[in-house]
């Protein structure tokens, strides 16, 4: 088998094959040798012997960026000459595939052309397939793989993956300390010196504090001496550069933000700060405290807290942080009193949110005195009992004194007179002394009064000074009025009924009102008049509540009425107590113990009924009595008259009816058999009655005797078929023909029959009577006709 003989670059093949390395323009200017690495002999074997080797295709290497097009790459080439003139081809990504036209091959010397610039950060390989037939397009060789590799150059900078990195680090950091990392790219090869970078520092303000590692682009501090109170932020300018820090090269900024440590404690800008606040003020702002602190503005490092730690023991102040400046806020928030203390001062620190840091100490500084002055004011009276509480009997007599409501002046500097009022008297029951506060009573207070709120009645009253401006205080003074027994209670029952049995029915209920509340009224006591031993003996009460007690008899007694003396009392003090005298009517009863007494006794008893209602229900029932005779004479004379029922006709209800259909019955005239009446519609009108009286069909329903008035025959002969078809329609559709099903006898006429005889012997005699006039309707065909007939 034939092989390929291929020149490629810088590639060695064994057996003394000759290889040729394309590496430049001038070398690929001269002419490419060719190569037969695919066949050899031993010329130390004995006998003749052919040995098939494989191809080695070395790679081959086209620098990018090469400007000399077209360019010669490589010659492949077969040594099967005998076989004919050769034709080779190549195909393949950059020949017939996109991206097409880059690589050309001369069909007939095998030289292969590079016809385009190369970019290798693009396309660093090709991989085509070279082809060798004969005239005839027979193969020659077996396809081949022709890899072409392109050269790097170093024709990309290196990029920055930002314009502008930043960092951050604290304050006080300790060399070696890690503060950001700048990365750049480079789109060469990374495996040449076109994509191997360094990065450096080109530019940072004295002194220099940071490095940055070369290779992995780390900055970090080399010294100490970051203070964020003194450069709150760096600058540097960063450079790589490739081909080992001597090719190409870009640059970056890189901002250090130098971030904030606690390392200054807040101090006061004043030793002192005086304020004033008026007496008797309460929850209000009385002055400012400011301080400086040369941390981050807004940080917790540099916000304030404050505190006072001394001249306040009753908490009558408070102090709080002004965010945006940074000021504490004093604030009074229990009133203050001249006359008790002037003057207060007060100590306040200050510290920050976040604790300092343990190399920074305390500054006496942090304290200040805050000095206080109470201003003296004129202030309201003050009355000594708010609310004042005064308990008077109810009914107490106009012009007693019930007390005295007076109020005192704060101000003892100050010698003022105080003068009342009544603000709010809603009964206006009361008198008020204008100097001394002395109140009395202008009417008596009644319990019952609706300005009385639980027995309470509430007064407002004023005391003002005589300063300029005036000032008053307002008290409330509260008057319990207490309830007094003055009235008796009051039993409501005054007769009632017992059966004469003891224990048989019910006793007698009891119940007692009183116009007191309590505890002047219930619970009341009832008792029978103890000197009588008659009562004691025959009667009892026993007590159900408060307010109620039940009478009952002891022993048996005679029927008749008894008059008892009942002595009712309440519990007030002293006790009220009322006679009373309660007719008890004694009779006897039936088993289910109802008295059956007379109506004496009926009206006489509290709980039956009374004769007012009694004569009420008798004239309802005698109202009732005469309406209904009313009624019933109404009805008697109305002449309205009967409605016949819809089978009226009938005697009997056909749905009652038996029928039997195994015989055929007796003709026209038996009508029993079949009612036609029920099988008329009832929606349907009776048709108006013709002109001419026609023949009565007996067969026809009773309440439609008179079958439908025949139609006008048409006036000329082809519409007679279509007038025949309308009668067949006709009869199809009239309701008063007999059903399919009813069987009729047409052998037998009846007796009585309206219809004429069939018999031709007596048509001449039947026709005397007969009335032909109506042929005159039917046309001139049937004139003829009624002029024969029609006048006999």
């Amino acid at each position: 088998m034939g092989a390929w003989a291929l020149l490629a670059m810088c590639v060695l093949i064994p057996f003394c094959c000759q290889v040729i390395g394309v590496t430049s323009q001038d070398e690929l200017a001269q002419d490419v040798r060719i190569l037969y690495p695919w066949q050899q002999r031993d010329i130390l074997a004995t006998k003749m012997q052919r040995f098939k080797r494989a191809w080695v295709i070395p790679t081959i290497s086209v620098s990018e960026n090469l400007r000399n097009i077209p360019s010669q790459v490589v010659q492949i080439k077969s040594d099967k000459k005998h076989l004919g003139s050769i034709i080779y081809s190549i195909k393949g990504p950059g020949v017939d595939e996109e991206p097409k036209g880059i690589f050309s091959i001369n069909k007939t010397t095998g030289i292969v052309y590079l016809n385009a610039v190369l970019d290798r950060e693009k396309i660093e390989r090709f991989k085509l397939c070279a082809f060798a037939l004969d005239s005839d397009g027979i193969p020659l060789e077996d396809p081949t793989d022709l890899q072409i590799v392109v050269l790097d150059q170093n024709d990309n900078r290196p990029v920055f993956l930002q314009t502008v990195f930043k960092g951050y680090v604290l304050e006080n950091a300790i060399p070696g300390t890690l503060v950001m990392k700048v990365i750049a790219t480079d789109a060469d090869d990374t495996n040449t010196d076109n994509a191997q970078l360094k990065y450096s520092i080109i530019e940072q303000e004295r002194p220099e504090i940071f490095s940055i590692n070369q290779d992995t682009g780390e900055i970090r501090t080399v010294q100490v001496g970051l203070d964020r109170e003194v450069v709150g932020s760096y600058n540097l300018t960063v450079q790589v550069a490739d081909m080992m820090g001597k090719g190409l090269s870009s640059t970056a900024r890189a901002i250090i933000a130098i971030g904030d440590l606690n390392d200054n404690p807040p101090e006061f800008t004043q030793d002192e700060f005086l304020m004033e606040v008026p007496e008797q003020s309460s929850g209000m702002d009385i002055g400012r405290v400011s301080v400086t602190d040369r941390d981050l503005r807004g940080s917790p490092n540099w916000l304030v807290q404050y505190s006072i730690i001394s001249g306040d023991p009753q908490g009558a102040f408070s102090i709080r942080t002004e965010p945006q400046t940074n000021e504490g806020i004093l604030s009074v928030v229990k009133p203050l009193d001249h006359e008790t203390k002037g003057i207060h001062n007060l100590t306040v620190t200050a510290q920050n949110e976040v604790q300092l840091i343990a190399s920074v100490p305390h500054t006496f500084r942090s304290q200040a005195l805050v000095k206080v002055i109470v201003k003296n004011l004129n202030e309201p009276p003050v009355f000594s009992e708010n609310p004042m509480v005064v308990r008077v009997k109810e009914r107490i007599m106009p012009g007693s004194v019930i007390g005295a409501y007076t109020a005192i002046d704060p101000d003892i500097s100050l010698v003022q007179e105080i003068r009342y009022s009544l603000i709010s008297d809603p009964a206006n029951w009361l008198l008020l002394d204008g100097q001394s506060g002395q109140i009395g009573t202008r009417f008596s207070m009644d319990r019952k009064s609706p300005f009385l709120q639980g027995g309470w009645y509430t007064a407002l009253i004023a005391a003002s000074d005589n300063a300029i401006p005036s000032l008053s205080a307002t008290g409330t003074l509260s008057v319990e009025v207490l309830e007094q027994n003055d009235h008796a209670p009051v039993l409501q029952q005054h007769s009632g009924e017992l059966c004469s049995t003891p224990h048989h029915g019910h006793g007698i209920l009891l119940s007692a009102t009183d116009e007191d509340l309590p505890p002047q009224s219930y619970p009341f006591h009832f008792q029978l008049d103890q000197s009588s031993t008659a009562l004691t003996y025959n009667w009892s009460i026993s007590v159900v509540n408060g307010t109620h007690a039940m009478l009952e008899l002891l022993n048996e007694v005679r029927e008749g009425v008894y008059i008892l003396p009942l002595l009712v009392s309440d519990s007030g003090d002293p006790p009220l107590a009322q006679l009373h005298v309660l007719n008890v009517t004694v009779c006897r009863c039936d088993v289910v113990g109802i008295c059956r007494g007379s109506a004496a006794a009926l009206f006489s008893s509290g709980t039956g009924i009374s004769l007012s209602a009694l004569i009420i229900i008798l004239c309802s029932v005698a109202l009732l009595l005469v309406l209904a005779l009313l009624l019933l004479l109404f009805r008697c004379t109305s002449g309205h008259p009967a409605h016949k029922s819809l089978l009226s006709e009938s005697e009997d209800d056909v749905r009652d009816n038996i029928f039997n259909y195994n015989e055929q019955g007796g003709g026209e005239e038996d009508q029993d058999a079949y009612d036609m009446n029920r099988l008329r519609n009832p929606a349907m009108s009776v048709p108006p009655s013709p002109r001419l009286k026609p023949p009565i069909r007996r067969d026809a329903p009773y309440s439609q005797t008179i079958p439908r008035y025949p139609r006008r025959p048409a006036d000329r002969p082809s519409d007679i078929g279509d007038f025949i078809q309308d009668g067949l329609q006709a009869a199809d559709s009239d309701p008063s023909v007999p059903p399919y099903d009813t069987a009729l006898i047409y052998d037998y006429e009846g007796e009585g029959s309206v219809a004429g005889t069939l018999s031709s012997i007596l048509s001449s005699e039947g026709d005397v009577d007969q009335d032909y006039d109506y042929l005159q309707d039917w046309g001139p065909r049937f004139r003829r006709l009624a002029d024969m007939y029609g006048h006999q």
